[in-house]
């Protein structure tokens, strides 16, 4: 992993995106399982390639570089990566959701359909949020979901965030959710 960004979560591991991943990204953003939940990660493998080269490794960076300040940071991008076969499965984001009102940082994840119902997504997502809330300034967190994803809210709600109401993006009802650093720490003795 060299000088890459990780967070150990135990089976797995949450690591910065590098250019080997674009296969692995695209492969798993190709999946209809994936895509019909986050219809922008679909794409071609160059424009895939176009992005991780050019945006999301640069404003990963970015976001690294100022730590622990990210309030003015969009982007962390993190694939989901087996510890003991280096294998990238998926990925957990932090990112600013600019439909919703402040606070509005993020969490967005999607895991391969070879791995679901393992527990890695809800690893991956405590793993984002005990760093987020341990190591930057973040005092709210959000997540998104359509509410037939039910995979996905179970996620949500093992990791603690509460329902905050439904809200339109882009024409599509979405169940918005929230969790707050205060009630986490209460919930969680950090």
């Amino acid at each position: 992993m060299n000088d890459l960004f990780t967070i150990d979560c135990g089976e797995i591991l949450l690591r910065e995106f590098r250019v080997e991943d674009v296969d692995a990204i695209y492969e798993l953003t190709s999946q209809p399982e994936v895509y019909k939940f986050l219809p922008d990660w679909h794409s071609t493998r160059e424009q895939r390639l176009t992005w991780v080269t050019n945006y999301e490794i640069p404003s990963n960076k970015e976001f690294l570089s100022a730590l622990p300040n990210i309030s003015g940071q969009n982007c962390l991008k993190l694939g989901i990566v087996l510890k003991e076969t280096g294998e990238f499965i998926g990925f957990c984001n932090t990112g600013i959701k600019e439909e919703l009102c402040e606070p509005n940082r993020e969490i967005a994840y999607a895991i391969s359909k070879h791995y679901r119902n393992r527990g890695y997504t809800t690893k991956a997502v405590k793993g984002l949020i005990q760093y987020l809330f341990n190591h930057t300034d973040v005092e709210h967190l959000n997540t998104v979901v359509v509410p037939h994803n039910l995979s996905s809210k179970k996620v949500i709600q093992k990791c603690g965030f509460r329902f905050n109401g439904n809200i339109e993006i882009e024409e599509r009802t979405h169940s918005h959710y929230m969790l707050n650093k205060d009630d986490w720490k209460g919930e969680n003795n950090h």
